[in-house]
């Protein structure tokens, strides 16, 4: 994530904060799903059971629940299956 400012006046400057961008992947050795984001402050997340996928979804829509997010998963030969848009809650004013 990153912060781009951008100066209208001396007075006051404005800040855009960038999107989340979160992935769903399945695990290679094929147990469970990842969840990947550089916003998340683990890195990677490791998910297993019937509602690996639903709990992976929910806490990234938790984790970026201030910020626009994108949440794509993908199936194991790499194409993204579905893609759920988060928008934030409240902005910055």
């Amino acid at each position: 994530m990153f912060v781009k400012t951008v100066f209208r006046s001396r007075r006051r400057a404005t800040r855009f904060w960038a999107m989340h961008v979160h992935e769903v992947r399945p695990c290679k050795d094929k147990r469970g799903v990842d969840l990947v984001s550089d916003a998340l402050p683990f890195g990677r997340l490791w998910y297993d059971g019937p509602n690996a996928i639903s709990n992976a979804i929910g806490y990234a829509e938790h984790f970026s629940r201030s910020r626009d997010a994108v949440i794509r998963v993908y199936n194991a030969s790499g194409n993204v299956i579905k893609t759920h848009k988060h928008e934030g809650g409240f902005k910055e004013p």
